[in-house]
């Protein structure tokens, strides 16, 4: 007995209460479950289709909630009834969706129309301006050296662009068998978003009641600063955007360059991803302002300074402020190690995923400083 008691011992104290094996046992732990999962991933492979069936409608339907969300808060704080809201807010984006179509979509497939038609010529013209500024036809010698021609080339695409997007805008369709699955997502948005937006409120309670009694103040917390990161990073996001779409358009219009509006919507659009957005958004506006005139580029130069000053000085401190508490070098790490991993998508929800990951990982963290003795400070 003495000797069994012995060996307890020895065990405890050189595996039990060494934390250096107990990290190395972990670790080991760890590296079996992983090893398991690749030799049985095949179980997993309906969780995988269904996770990948439903996650494009719940983001989809994540983004419009918390658009949305904030509207239905405040009519209900006039006491008109949150179902009654909810249809009014329905009716009313109907409105707006039908109006875009009917009067913008008509314009802006007209503008795309004429920018793949105009490619070509675009091409040409850059050619020319850069035998100008060269003096020597390097540009001919290279094509005949690599048997090939830029013109003839971006004419046939521009041709395979235009009928693309003809078929596109034409062929309801082939556009419906294509994206199938995008078209599904979308149409049943509107019925999930319908009773988020109706029950959202009591998803936390319910969530709770999983939880042990003794972890549910903290997970509370940690619910409540995750659904404000992402509240705010979303709307805000969207609202910065939507500022610099308007401001780019008016820019636009006053310098005259052309495809204005489709040049500012690009812009707005891209500008949800931060830092890379911006980058991506000016390079076609460069090239058509470089074709048009060296004048325009300076115009476009000026245009995109101002905006892009009071987008930082003014609008993003105002709207976003300064929520996520991410440094821009981590940002931009995140956004191309997200877009190599899961391509635009991942681009897309990498920021507020990052966001709800540091929010969980910042509080185990703490959870485990508060239950070990490793990080108390030793007294003096």
């Amino acid at each position: 007995m003495n000797s069994m008691q012995m060996w307890s011992s020895r065990f405890r104290k050189f595996f039990l209460d060494n934390k250096f094996v107990l990290f190395l046992l972990v670790l080991l732990l760890i590296g079996l479950n992983i090893l398991v999962f690749m030799k049985t991933s095949f179980i997993f492979t309906p969780l995988i289709v269904l996770v990948k069936t439903i996650a494009l409608p719940i983001i989809l339907t994540g983004v419009v909630y918390y658009l949305l969300n904030p509207i239905v808060n405040l009519l209900e704080r006039f006491r008109v009834k949150r179902i009654f809201s909810i249809l009014l807010l329905y009716i009313v984006i109907i409105g707006m969706i039908t109006v875009t179509i009917v009067s913008i979509i008509p314009f802006l497939q007209a503008q795309m129309m004429s920018l793949f038609h105009n490619l070509p010529k675009y091409v040409d013209t850059v050619e020319d301006q850069i035998r100008q500024l060269t003096g020597s036809n390097f540009i001919t010698q290279a094509q005949k050296n690599m048997n090939f021609n830029v013109s003839e080339l971006v004419s046939k695409a521009s041709s395979q662009a235009t009928k693309i997007l003809e078929s596109t805008f034409t062929g309801v369709g082939t556009f419906l068998g294509a994206l199938t699955e995008i078209i599904i997502s979308i149409v049943t948005v509107p019925f999930i978003l319908f009773y988020l937006l109706k029950d959202g409120k009591k998803l936390p309670d319910y969530f709770l009641k999983f939880i042990p009694n003794k972890f549910r103040e903290h997970t509370h917390i940690v619910l409540h600063e995750m659904n404000h990161r992402l509240s705010s990073y979303i709307l805000g996001q969207i609202i910065v955007s939507f500022c610099i779409g308007v401001l780019l358009l008016i820019g636009y219009l006053i310098i005259g360059l052309d495809y204005a509006l489709l040049l500012a919507i690009i812009a707005a659009c891209t500008s949800v991803v931060p830092y890379l957005g911006p980058t991506i958004a000016i390079t076609p506006a460069i090239v058509i302002a470089l074709v048009t005139s060296p004048v325009m580029l300076l115009k476009l130069i000026i245009v995109w300074t101002v905006v892009q000053l009071i987008e930082g000085k003014f609008i993003s401190p105002q709207v976003m402020g300064k929520n996520l508490h991410i440094h821009p070098i981590t940002i931009i790490f995140v956004l191309l190690t997200a877009g190599k991993l899961f391509s635009v998508v991942g681009i897309i929800v990498a920021i507020p995923t990052y966001a709800v990951l540091k929010v969980i990982t910042t509080h185990l963290f703490d959870w485990f400083k508060m239950r070990s003795n490793l990080y108390k400070e030793e007294k003096v």
